[in-house]
């Protein structure tokens, strides 16, 4: 059982989710990095922020799971999302009680800055999410004489 968690948390992978498909094309394995996110929502801290470092580079955001701690009480926990396509109004994206403490994510990206909030219970609420950076390769001369004889 945890004892103490910091509110959020970061933790560098190196390259965990590049397939092997991807580690035969031309594109380097160094031109990404992975990194796990996670937060804690609770009654003394309800809303948390991913914000990217970088914004010349493309940032894909997915929350992976979110879940309901054992300390929690019987009352709703409702979490919800704001991202930076433009919604100014958080969008709920889970209904937690102990009878379905976690929700998993297969594919859900969101755009930094990513908003999450506690909008009903006291939590606590644990959210981890997966935050993946794309850096643009340059392509050689060769790559851009073989694109032009496609056109």
């Amino acid at each position: 059982m945890l004892t103490e968690m910091t509110s959020c948390f970061i933790e560098n992978d190196s390259v965990g989710s590049i397939s092997l498909s991807e580690l035969s094309s031309s594109s380097s394995v160094s031109d990404r990095a992975c990194v796990h996110w996670g937060c804690v929502l609770s009654g003394s801290e309800t809303t948390a922020v991913f914000q990217a470092e970088n914004d010349l580079l493309e940032n894909q955001f997915f929350i992976k799971t979110i879940c309901l701690s054992e300390e929690a009480g019987e009352e709703m926990h409702i979490v919800a999302v704001c991202d930076g396509v433009g919604a100014s109004k958080p969008l709920p994206i889970a209904t937690l009680r102990h009878c379905m403490p976690m929700i998993s994510f297969p594919g859900l990206e969101l755009i930094p800055p990513v908003t999450f909030k506690l909008c009903s219970g006291k939590g606590p609420v644990f959210i981890s999410a997966q935050h993946i950076t794309l850096n643009p390769i340059e392509m050689t001369e060769g790559e851009e004489e073989d694109e032009d004889e496609d056109d």
